[in-house]
């Protein structure tokens, strides 16, 4: 592995290996920049993957210490564990189910198709789906996206079919196995789907694509990637002209170290990134690094979600066969005839037994507990994901009351549920459930929502700087060589699943800062 001096301040640091900051290092490394990669947890692999749900969450989860506050249900639940992120190379990439859905026309423009709703900070993008478009093209092809380039779709399995049976009966007409970044066949080095059904545990075959073992092998075949592993970033520094001139990071034993750069980009996650600028306060910058707006932490946004699962008379075995490879998107258009604006989508979801027992309904005991234990063969599941507004005060904050292991204040995560969430829930429940009523289920189940995986919008995009924290490029208003490279750069959250997003703004951002760097801009 290649390595880079720590005073060496013409690399690029990148904070994070997942699938903005993974993304971003190979696309810069392939483009002759010099990049240091710092990740705070493990380097795992296919073969260290765990095919146990709870050995597996220890494994990969991000488990240091948060808190929570708000009316959300996920505090009361789960207080210290508001999102189910990974501490490992790739992040989040190791964990995801896969979907890949580009955001719709309107979703970038959610102020001026929703309007002005009360409660809600809404604002247009800077970007436009014409301009993400050829970007999304470039996104899907290196991830492989199923139904795109002529790659086949994935086969369904029998959580599908029962979702596609009631998706039928009830009328609804976009109901596939999804665009989903696993392979259907052997493509770019990996394996097709072995339909093994621990994607939320790390795909032993490969063939879910991970920046893991895709884009940070290409990037350190390059030469220009420093990959540094259990190296958590607690402050990132700057002159007294205001401009990033690096980072200090606790390295595996605990030491500090400093690491100069030219350019840092921040991609650590919507909860850790603002509490990284936050941490990194001074006295030029005494409410946090890239922050003259307010805007650091709030419109924190986690999709509306929520499950619903239901028993049949004959065994589905919903846990054969690929986690999320399967879709209704009928709902995800903007409609407010139904209550709400913005949409969402019903995606197949299952979860092992152990997974199941704890999370069905945190905390359930008793007869009708053990009665959907007994049947858990028999259940079928779907995830319902869609868009929630974003709020001011929705936010990440810094609690100096509990500090982590290196001393700094954990974050607080701060989130109650606007009006519209609410009442899309009910209405998305209400759908989810007639789906498998309309083909014969014994009964159905509403289940709360649960630690979000997509967390967004903590460091929105705004091409005004006084309503956002970076431009259209993830580039900080406030501090030129200072970028964000992850979910928090979302302007709003749209109904789809993010990541295609972040990989998608990640390569653009690639050809911005190296035509920066190359022009003496940064």
């Amino acid at each position: 592995m290649t390595r880079f001096a720590h005073d060496d301040d013409s690399v690029v640091v990148i904070i994070g290996s997942g699938a903005g900051g993974g993304t971003l290092a190979n696309e810069l490394c392939h483009k002759g920049v010099k990049v240091v990669l710092l990740e705070a947890g493990k380097r795992q692999s296919t073969a260290t993957f765990i095919n146990d749900e709870w050995a597996s969450f220890k494994q990969l989860a991000w488990l240091d210490k948060r808190t929570t506050s708000g009316s959300w249900q996920v505090a009361k639940d789960f207080p210290n564990l508001p999102a189910w992120i990974c501490k490992t190379v790739g992040g989040t990439t190791t964990h995801w189910a896969g979907a890949s859905l580009r955001l719709q026309e309107h979703e970038f423009r959610a102020r001026t198709t929703y309007g002005d709703i009360s409660g809600a900070n809404l604002l247009d993008w800077p970007l436009t789906s014409a301009e993400m478009a050829p970007y999304y093209a470039r996104a899907e092809n290196k991830m492989g996206v199923t139904r795109t380039n002529g790659i086949p779709g994935l086969p369904g399995n029998n959580n599908f079919k029962v979702m596609y049976a009631g998706a039928q009966k009830l009328g609804y007409r976009e109901c596939h196995t999804g665009r989903m970044a696993i392979n259907s066949h052997p493509r770019d080095g990996r394996t097709g789907c072995l339909q093994i059904g621990f994607c939320f545990q790390g795909c032993k075959s490969g063939a879910k694509w991970s920046t893991l073992y895709t884009e940070i092998p290409k990037a350190a075949a390059t030469g220009n990637l420093d990959l540094r592993t259990q190296a958590q970033v607690l402050t990132i520094e700057h002159d007294d002209a205001g401009k990033a001139t690096g980072v200090v990071y606790a390295d595996a034993q605990g030491r500090h170290q400093r690491q100069k750069a030219r350019v840092v980009a921040v991609a650590a996650n919507s909860i850790e990134t603002p509490r990284l600028l936050l941490n990194s306060a001074s006295s030029n910058y005494p409410d946090g690094l890239a922050n003259s707006s307010g805007q650091v932490g709030r419109n924190y946004m986690r999709h509306m979600t929520g499950s619903v699962y239901a028993i049949f008379e004959k065994p589905v075995h919903m846990y054969r066969g690929t986690t999320m490879a399967g879709i209704i998107t009928d709902e995800h258009r903007n409609d407010p005839s139904r209550g709400f604006a913005g949409g969402y989508h019903m995606e197949t979801i299952s979860l092992g037994l152990p997974f199941f027992a704890a999370f069905l309904k945190p905390g359930w005991w008793g007869t009708d507990f053990a009665y959907w234990m007994d049947n858990y063969t028999h259940v079928a599941g779907m995830w319902l994901v869609g868009e929630d507004m974003p709020r001011e005060g929705n936010r990440v904050t810094l609690n100096p009351h509990v500090k982590d292991q290196y001393g700094l204040p954990v974050p607080n995560v701060h989130f109650d549920d606007h009006p519209n969430d609410v009442a899309m829930r009910t209405h998305a429940f209400t759908q989810g459930e007639r789906v498998y009523k309309a083909v014969g289920a014994i009964k159905t189940m509403r289940t709360p929502p649960y630690p979000s995986t997509h967390n967004l919008g903590t460091c929105r995009m705004s091409d005004d700087p006084k309503l956002g924290v970076v431009n259209k490029h993830g580039q900080s208003h406030d501090i030129p060589n200072l970028f964000i490279s992850d979910g928090s750069q979302f302007t709003t959250g749209a109904s789809e699943n993010p990541t295609l997003t972040i990989v998608t703004l990640a390569i653009r951002q690639a050809e911005y800062i190296a035509s920066a760097m190359s022009k003496h801009d940064v």
